[in-house]
């Protein structure tokens, strides 16, 4: 027998859903486009949904072979995963409701020069083809950049896509620093997360460690000199830093997880306005001295993409080395702007 309790309760819950239905209010639809499905594209494709960050994922490849056989194979998994997610096929005029495009074209096999700028020619020319495709899709929203060399791109996507400043950054030193933390980490014991330290400048064999700005929970580096978990071979991390990624292509022919990851945080700090500082490769425009270069730094990023970039207190030498590296880049650019 219903009580008048269940009876009560049961006219509540329809009261409300009539309200609901009236109200026509629904939550907005998070899309998220994907262009270039290799290794890194498939994996952020996947992270986005299996995290519950996008609502629906559109797919971009020009294999269209490739693209299908994604699109499949990710449907197959979207009905075991914790979220409702949706995935699509997409031309580059079908992304212009995304929220977030990330860029992640590539092609893996020049890197085997151990050298992220050889893929230079490659990436350009594909990046100059298709973001006017994508612009002429009325694409409004915020690029991410992960194709390298990540800076140079970063650079060429922003003055192409004609963009506001901010809404185009790259995932840039993000993946280094998790490489750089990570380092530390094996060596002091303690937990990556109580670590404060970023790697800053290119996206390459030019980046830097700011070692006099590096923080665990409060107290700086110097200040633990004392204790032998904190003295570090500054350019044995450095190295084994940069060179992260080359252990990982070596052994599997790429990178995938972490650059992944690290794109897919970018995108959720994005959609949830997080006001998070975390390292990328932002425009600078008189921060620490430079300016017309896209270069890793810490940065606020929020529903805006790059909404500050964050000025740490360098010292000289660390001021030095973020010139050079802001000069590499700048070369790298000019060569670009010459093959035009």
């Amino acid at each position: 027998m219903r009580t008048k309790v269940d009876f009560l309760h049961r006219e509540d819950t329809i009261e409300y859903t009539c309200k609901k239905k009236e109200s026509g209010s629904m939550p907005k639809k998070r899309i998220v486009g994907v262009v270039g499905l290799g290794h890194v594209g498939a994996h952020v494709a996947y992270t986005l949904g299996v995290t519950g960050t996008a609502d629906l994922v559109k797919l971009c490849d020009i294999n269209e072979k490739k693209l299908v056989s994604e699109h499949q194979d990710l449907m197959d998994a979207a009905m075991f995963m914790p979220h409702h997610v949706k995935y699509a096929m997409a031309s580059y005029e079908e992304l212009g409701d995304c929220d977030i495009i990330i860029n992640a074209i590539g092609k893996i096999d020049l890197l085997v020069t151990h050298n992220r700028d050889t893929e230079m020619n490659f990436t350009v020319a594909q990046v100059a083809d298709f973001i006017p495709k994508i612009m002429k899709g009325g694409f409004k929203g915020i690029f991410i950049n992960i194709t390298n060399p990540c800076d140079v791109v970063s650079d060429l996507i922003s003055k192409l896509s004609g963009l506001p400043a901010g809404h185009v950054f790259g995932t840039g030193t993000g993946l280094d620093t998790s490489r750089l933390v990570s380092a530390i980490s094996q060596q002091t014991g303690l937990d990556h997360k109580s670590i404060t330290a970023y790697m800053m400048g290119e996206h390459g064999n030019a980046q830097m460690v700011p070692w006099s700005v590096i923080q665990f929970g409060g107290k700086r580096l110097e200040e633990l000199k004392d204790d032998s978990r904190f003295v570090f071979d500054h350019d044995a991390i450095k190295e084994k830093t940069i060179k992260g990624g080359w252990v990982t292509y070596v052994g599997k022919g790429c990178t995938e997880y972490g650059i992944a990851t690290t794109a897919a945080r970018m995108v959720s700090i994005v959609l949830h306005d997080e006001k998070q500082i975390m390292p990328a490769s932002a425009e600078l425009c008189g921060e620490y001295g430079e300016k017309d270069v896209f270069v890793g730094v810490p940065c606020v990023i929020g529903k805006n993409g790059v909404e500050e970039v964050v000025e740490l207190s360098l010292n000289e030498r660390e001021k030095e080395e973020l010139k050079k590296s802001c000069d590499v880049i700048r070369g790298n650019i000019k060569m670009v702007e010459e093959k035009k």
